[in-house]
Order: structure tokens, then C-alpha cells, then sequence
């Protein structure tokens, strides 16, 4: 057989090399260009796509907040400069350098406008809008330095200002805490009519005289058996809204005494009302303070000091020393001085037959039952009342002159104070503690104003230090008339609710949202007080 040369059969075998060469060639080209093709197609969706999502989510996520307390972010940057800005616009003023002043002023309402747009649209604010701002304002805080507005001129033109913006502040504060202690003191004309209409009708009404002589020589007033509430006012309409809550809210009104003790110009209006108005049952008797013989300068601290020149100075005319014209007016208010308002430490006194009785101020508003508190154990303690003490708030060192080596080396600094206002008082036990004596020893030692400044709580956590029974708070809620942000569930959960404060309810000046629980238990239908509140 014949076989092909060497040189005849190499060429064959080179086409079928190529061929195949070729092909894969061609098919490695065409997978290049579709892997490109993708990978361009991915390049050009996907990060459209994260861009959408991250914008999204910064939007929804944005706080302007964190924007402007962050350390890096252009808010935060242009919040600072503009604060500096507009201190050298105040000092380019009083240099009169009026361009200068208002070349600032423009950047920085662009500032503020810009921050104003971030906030409202939700999103970060970026180098492209921050820049020009920043440059601007950079460039002009710059020229305010050049112009020889230096870092300590600044500072000290700063701190003139911060001065007398302080000083108009506390002109402001005193001028104003001024005009409310006069509205405070103050008798509105409806109450003033209401007194001197109750005084008419008393005198000319004999026989409103005899049923008030009945309620005061009822067996009711020393019956023990009895709930025995005593107010001492010389505001006649508040405290027929102290005694009006309590019946509308006693389970056995028929039970309730009332002890009333007013002054001797309120008196007759005092006993007209409460002999016009019945109160479901409850006996309320009245008594004139001039009538207790026993309270005299010679018994009494406080009226003994009345009779000293320097204490009616400090208090009624507004002198005494130089240092005392510099105190506050609410320390030299005449009330504080009031024996209505000191008897609270007299009632054994008063009332020798009574054991147990619930002390109210005219103030307050009663909401639920007390009867249950005169069945609380004291614990052989005196006094029966709500601490005001959170945190170092109302401690004794707030009231007291801890610095006096008497009230410092008999006295804890930390105790807790406690509210006057709504106490339930174990007269037994203070008979035996001798109670009123304590008091008048406190009064003697502060009879030049060294231990307090004024009132009778400070006397009062003198007094009943060590004889102080803690209640629940829910029997009595303080504030409402100088807080007008009182948690409504402390005030619909308290058994009274206390006005304390210049604020009250029978005054224009009044908190408007608390006047409407004082409202309620006025009777407005009264045709004397219709004929008063109505001129």
C-alpha cells in the first residue's frame, strides 16, 4: 500500500488545529464582550439603586438635633460661626461700622435659612451648600478681627452686655415679683363687696346673730365623737369653699364641725354667711380672735415683737438696717406677721376640750373623705402630715439658718419638710409634748431674724421636729398656685389639693387651669354674689 509522504500529511493536520483555535477564539471574544456588557449594565443600576435606598433611609432616620450637636457635620459648623457672627455684628454696631454689620447679618440669615431648609426637608446638609456660607462667613469674621475687634475685646464687650442684660433681668424679675406680692395682698373689689353686703345683713338681721349663737354653744362643738375640722381666715368666700368640699365629699357630712376663727373686721361678715348657708347637717361655728384674752403680748411671742419700733419698721413700712432693705418684699410682707395665721400654734388652746382635730388652710379644696385621717395611728407623734422633700428640695437647710450654732448643733440639715395646709393634729399628745411652749421658745430665738426670714413653716419644722407622723402623699397635693405643670394624676388622686402660692383661685392672677376645681363649690347663684361678681 501506498503511503502519503511526511510533507503531504503536516498541512492537514495544521487546518484542523487552526479551525478549532479559530472557534474558541471567537467564542472567548463574544463571552469578553457579554461580560463587559453585564458588568457595565451592573456598574450602571446598582449603585443607582444603593443611592436611592441610603437616601431613603437618611431621610426617614434624620435628626436635626444630632445634626447641629454632631462635631463633624456642617450644621453643627454653621451654627457655631453664625453665633459668632452675631457677636461681632454687636460690636461692629457700636463701633459704627455699619457695612461691616450688615455684610454679617446678610450670611447669616443665608445661615439660618439654609439650617431652616435642612430641618424642614430631613436631610443632612452637604459640602456644596456649606461651603460658600462657611467661606463667606469665614472670610468676614476674619475682616472683624483685622478691624481690631480682638479675642479680649470681645470677651469684655461680651460680658458688659451679659451684665446688663442680667441687671434689666433682675430688675424685671423684682418689679414683677413686686406687682404679684400687691396683687396677692390685695382684696379683690367682688370680695370686698361680698364682706361689706354680709356686714349689712348682719346687723340688720337679728336673727342670723341667734342662730350663730346656737351653733357656738352646741354640745356639738366638744363632742369628741364628732370630726373636727378648724380654719382660721379672714376670707370669707374661700373658706366657705374649704368647707363646702369637705361636706360635698364626706361620707357622714352630719358629722363635720367646722371651726372658724377670723378677725374682728371679718366677723360679722364671717357669721352672716355661714348663719345664711346650710352645709347638708354640718355644724360650723365662728369665733372673733379678739375675743381670746389669754393671747396677749405677755403669752404670745409674735405680738410682742409687733410692739417693737424695728420689727413694725422692717415689716410694715419696708426699713430697718441697710442690709434688711435689701431683702426681697415677700420677706417683709405683714402677713407672715398675722396672729390668723400664727393661732395654728394655739389650737389645744382654743379648743381645751377637743382631742383630736383637722388643721386647713383657706386655700385649699377638699376632694374625698377625710374622716378616715382622724382614725390614722400617729404613732404617738403630734403632728400628722405630707413630706415635701425630693431629692435636696424642702429640706430643713432650705428653710433654716443652719450656720446659727443652735439651729446647727440641734438640727439635721438633711430632715424632711413637711406641708402645713392639711395636718391632722393629736391635741393630746401635743398637750403632753407642750407643744406651744416649743413654739414660743423658736420665737424668742428668732427674734432678730437670724434662725428665718419669714412664714410659719420654719417655726413650724422647729417646733414639730422629732413629733411628725409622714402621710401618704395622696392626702394632700401642694403647687397649685405657683406650678401650672402639676401631673393631672397627682391632683385628681389627692384629697386635697393646696393653692399655696401667690396664685389664688379667687384672684385674676390665678393659674387657669386649676381655678375651675376651686370654682365648682361656689355658688354663684347667691344673689349677693350675683350682685358682686357681676359689677
Amino acid at each position: 500500500m501506498r503511503r502519503r509522504g511526511q510533507e503531504l500529511r503536516r498541512p492537514v493536520r495544521r487546518r484542523l488545529s487552526g479551525g478549532i483555535l479559530g472557534l474558541l477564539g471567537l467564542f472567548l471574544v463574544a463571552g469578553l464582550v457579554l461580560f463587559v456588557f453585564h458588568h457595565h449594565h451592573q456598574d450602571q443600576s446598582f449603585p443607582v439603586q444603593i443611592n436611592e435606598e441610603i437616601q431613603q433611609a437618611s431621610s426617614e432616620g434624620f435628626n436635626f438635633t444630632e445634626e447641629l450637636l454632631s462635631a463633624t457635620s456642617f450644621a453643627r459648623q454653621l451654627g457655631d460661626q453664625m453665633t459668632l457672627a452675631k457677636a461681632y455684628v454687636v460690636i461692629a454696631k457700636e463701633q459704627n461700622n455699619l457695612q461691616l454689620a450688615w455684610e454679617l447679618s446678610s450670611q447669616i440669615r443665608a445661615c439660618q435659612l439654609l439650617l431652616s431648609r435642612a430641618a424642614t426637608r430631613g436631610r443632612a446638609i452637604t459640602l456644596e451648600e456649606a461651603e460658600p456660607i462657611i467661606r463667606k462667613l469665614s472670610l468676614l469674621i476674619f475682616k472683624a478681627k483685622d478691624a481690631h475687634y480682638d479675642s479680649a475685646a470681645m470677651i469684655m464687650k461680651l460680658k458688659a452686655h451679659i451684665q446688663a442684660l442680667e441687671e434689666r433681668g433682675n430688675a424685671a424679675t423684682i418689679q414683677s415679683t413686686t406687682f404679684g406680692q400687691l396683687a396677692a395682698e390685695s382684696m379683690p373689689k367682688n370680695l370686698y363687696c361680698l364682706s361689706i353686703r354680709l356686714t349689712i345683713k348682719w346687723l340688720q338681721n337679728p336673727s342670723l346673730k341667734e342662730i350663730m349663737e346656737g351653733q357656738r354653744n352646741s354640745p356639738r362643738a366638744l363632742d369628741n365623737n364628732l370630726y373636727h375640722f378648724c380654719i382660721f381666715s379672714d376670707n370669707t368666700l374661700a373658706t366657705s369653699v374649704v368647707v363646702n368640699s369637705t361636706v360635698s365629699n364626706a361620707d357622714h357630712p352630719k358629722q363635720l364641725v367646722f371651726h372658724v376663727v377670723t378677725d374682728a373686721i371679718n366677723f360679722p361678715a364671717m357669721q352672716a354667711w355661714f348663719s345664711m348657708n346650710s352645709y347638708k347637717g354640718a355644724t360650723v361655728e365662728v369665733q372673733n380672735i379678739e375675743d381670746f384674752s389669754w393671747l396677749n403680748s405677755s403669752y404670745a411671742p409674735v405680738l410682742k415683737q409687733l410692739e417693737d419700733a424695728e420689727t413694725q419698721a422692717y415689716y410694715f413700712k419696708g426699713g430697718g438696717n441697710s442690709q434688711d432693705s435689701r431683702v426681697e418684699s415677700k420677706f417683709r410682707n405683714p402677713k407672715y406677721l398675722s396672729m390668723l395665721n400664727h393661732l395654728r400654734f394655739y389650737i389645744p388652746n382654743i379648743y381645751p376640750a377637743l382631742e383630736k382635730v383637722v388643721f386647713l388652710d383657706d386655700d385649699v379644696v377638699v376632694q374625698k373623705d377625710l374622716t378616715p385621717l382622724f382614725s390614722l395611728d400617729l404613732h404617738g407623734n403630734v403632728n400628722g402630715a405630707v413630706e415635701t422633700c425630693l431629692e435636696s428640695f424642702h429640706r430643713y437647710h432650705k428653710y433654716l439658718n443652719f450656720s446659727d450654732p443652735i439651729i446647727r448643733s440641734k438640727f439635721d440639715p438633711d430632715a424632711c419638710g413637711w406641708a402645713f395646709g392639711m395636718n391632722a393634729f393629736d391635741l393630746i399628745s401635743w398637750r403632753k409634748a407642750n407643744v406651744t411652749a416649743r413654739y414660743h421658745y423658736w420665737q424668742e430665738k428668732n427674734r432678730y431674724r437670724t434662725l428665718w426670714k419669714l412664714g410659719t413653716l420654719p417655726p413650724g419644722l422647729l417646733t414639730f421636729y422629732g413629733l411628725t407622723e409622714p402621710l401618704d402623699r395622696r392626702w394632700h397635693a401642694l403647687g397649685l398656685g405657683y406650678d401650672s405643670n402639676i401631673d393631672d394624676r397627682l391632683i385628681d388622686s389627692a384629697a386635697v389639693v393646696h393653692y399655696n402660692g401667690n396664685m389664688k383661685p379667687w384672684l385674676k392672677l390665678g393659674i387657669s387651669r386649676y381655678k375651675p376645681l376651686w370654682e365648682r363649690y361656689v355658688n354663684y347663684s347667691h344673689p349677693l354674689l350675683q350682685h358682686c361678681f357681676a359689677h
